[in-house]
């Protein structure tokens, strides 16, 4: 027995004890999950939407029928077990019932970003073989049927809802209600032939490499049931029992935090998801709904945070000093240390004020909200703990089924940690700093790319590229990266290199940098091309210094960034960028030896200046 299969092992023997000691569930596969879950739910809801008349639901046995009929379907119009289905489509119940079908089936859903390019359609859909495509609306499937046509194997277009069809297009079309409305089938019978084990490939979830072309993490079922027996083991164990969970689900489901964490985990409780109507409507969806549980990026508590310093500070009177109290209030529990006796009446009036106002606008219900994806401020954790709202920050990636840690509220919730790994979830620290997982979570590989796999599967141990150690009480502290991946502040990866290497195909421009981890959007720093700026200095009778401070010489680069962001995705996009100082070169440190460029040098030297463009956007 070698290194990983021994602690594979133990893990299994301990999850093994654990589920016998406390008769937790443990399935085979996600499909036998979600119709173990149906039957015991009968009629209740569980997926809702919001329709011109309020909330409406599907039930568990309706969605079941769904499901089972949808998978019948597929199985009709030639998909086999082993193939490839990709999704396309906003965060709807449709989106639920075409995932689990597609894996009833046999076959592999491949969940896919509503905002690829027509270029990155085809990239996931050549790349992952996929047979068929889903699509929820006729906007999207305008990007969707141009990638298909250009793909090898893809031959059929099922939209969610009515499409257009191109004329003399060698694709097959069918609409998804009438494939359900024409395949009825007994759920039970298509309960009892899903035989998946494990071990077997669940999914394709596409993100991004070191270079640029988003590669599939294999996902097998037992990496995410590994990802919601021990979310659950945390609920159970630190949460008081309340009844049915309710999630609100806003965060894309084709990213594999959502995926499993607001799509997956939910069914697996029994609980109620109910499907936000968008962001501008997320604070009035939250009100209605009262969910108990919320999946979410630090992003939005960046957001909800300064709306509730305006609202304060307009409020003015006793609310401004009763925040301050609640943040002084915070630390010192923060610290370890205790109230004293002359803190514990301010807190109840803090209690009974400020904080009761918070929970009523969170729905009244809000057991914690679960951040993840990309780091937490752990002052923008600290405030929202003031007023009254657990928050857990949990860690993980994609090739882990994403979810590897999480803080507690049993135990007390460092904020400037992501808490101890999941149950059977063993994490070590290798000699460079390095954090590395193995367990049932690990991902199989990446799918047909043996290169990346051999990179970061060593050992039978995940190299996750994070830097970080684990503190005396076993939480994981993140220190550093060691990849290049920029995780904006929703938790989306993007690979710099791809942006980088399309802005310097522009004549105008030699080099670049992009930035913006933790970020709302990407900046950059731009070398002008000298034959560029020789020429454009000369046409306007100045020398190639005086150029590099003449405001229209930026706005000339900008042009040529924007002729870019034409062909980027919404999240690739370079915003706005500043022209560097000096060529990026070997002689100053901005580059290696073998010409890359040193980012941590160049954040050093530009840092201010690319963050003062976020303030005077």
């Amino acid at each position: 027995m070698n290194r990983s299969d021994a602690i594979l092992a133990a893990e299994r023997l301990r999850a093994a004890e654990r589920a016998a000691g406390r008769n937790a569930p443990r399935w085979d596969n996600l499909v036998q999950m979600f119709f173990t879950r149906a039957r015991e739910g009968g009629e209740q809801p569980v997926l809702w939407r919001r329709g011109s008349g309020g909330w409406e639901a599907l039930s568990w046995g309706e969605t079941a029928r769904q499901v089972a009929a949808f998978a019948t379907a597929l199985r009709a119009r030639g998909i086999a077990p082993g193939d490839r289905v990709a999704i396309v489509s906003e965060n709807r119940p449709e989106f639920a019932i075409a995932d689990l079908a597609i894996m009833a089936a046999g076959a592999v859903t491949v969940p896919t970003y509503t905002t690829n390019t027509v270029r990155d359609h085809l990239h996931v859909l050549q790349n992952s073989g996929a047979r068929a495509v889903i699509v929820s609306t006729a906007r999207l499937a305008r990007g969707v049927v141009e990638a298909a046509l250009q793909a090898d194997r893809c031959r059929l277009v099922i939209g969610m809802e009515p499409l257009r069809r191109p004329q003399q297009a060698p694709l097959d079309f069918a609409q998804m209600d009438e494939l359900i409305r024409d395949h009825p089938t007994d759920p039970e019978r298509v309960a009892a032939a899903a035989t998946m084990t494990r071990r077997d490939l669940a999914c394709l979830i596409y993100t991004s490499g070191t270079g640029g072309r988003p590669r599939g993490v294999r996902q097998h079922h037992g990496a995410i049931l590994h990802n919601v027996e021990g979310c659950i083991e945390i609920l159970r164990s630190d949460f008081p029992d309340t009844g049915r969970e309710r999630f609100l689900s806003f965060l894309p489901v084709s990213h594999a935090y959502e995926h499993t964490a607001g799509q997956f985990l939910p069914l697996a409780l029994g609980a109620e998801i109910f499907y936000a109507e968008g962001l501008d409507r997320l604070a009035a969806n939250i009100e209605e709904v009262g969910p108990t549980i919320m999946i979410v990026v630090p992003r939005l508590f960046e957001v909800l945070r300064a709306r509730m310093l305006k609202t304060i500070e307009k409020q003015g009177g006793l609310a401004p000093r009763l925040l301050d109290a609640a943040l002084r209030l915070a630390r010192r529990r923060q610290a370890g240390g205790r109230l004293g006796l002359l803190d514990w009446p301010l807190d109840l009036v803090v209690e009974r004020t400020l904080r009761r106002r918070v929970g009523a606008r969170l729905g009244g219900r809000l057991k914690a909200m679960v951040s993840g994806g990309a780091p937490l401020n752990p002052e923008v954790g600290l405030f929202f703990q003031a007023l009254g709202v657990t928050i857990l920050q949990g860690y993980g990636q994609t090739e882990a089924g994403p979810v590897i840690s999480c803080n507690r509220p049993a135990a007390r919730i460092k904020l400037h940690t992501v808490g101890p790994p999941l149950q059977d979830t063993h994490v070590e620290i290798a000699e460079d700093g390095e954090i590395c997982v193995a367990g049932e979570l690990v991902m199989q590989g990446y799918w047909e790319n043996p290169e990346d796999t051999a990179q970061v599967l060593v050992d039978g141990l995940l190299r996750t590229g994070d830097i970080g150690h684990i503190d005396e009480d076993g939480h994981i502290v993140i220190t550093d990266r060691k990849k290049d991946i920029i995780v904006n502040d929703k938790g989306e990866n993007i690979a710099p290199q791809k942006i980088e290497g399309m802005l310097t195909l522009q004549p105008e421009i030699a080099q670049a940098m992009v930035y913006g981890d933790r970020r709302p959007h990407l900046v950059g720093v731009v070398v002008p091309d000298p034959e560029f700026l020789a020429e454009w200095a000369n046409d306007r009778g100045l020398s190639p210094e005086a150029a590099r401070h003449h405001p229209d010489l930026l706005r000339a680069v900008q042009a040529a960034v924007d002729r870019v962001n034409a062909e980027l995705s919404v999240t690739e996009k370079v915003r706005r960028v500043i022209l560097a100082d000096a060529p990026f070169s070997v002689e100053n440190g901005q580059l290696t030896p073998s010409l890359k460029i040193r980012r941590h040098v160049l954040r050093q030297v530009y840092g201010a200046r690319l963050e003062a463009l976020y303030g005077s956007a």
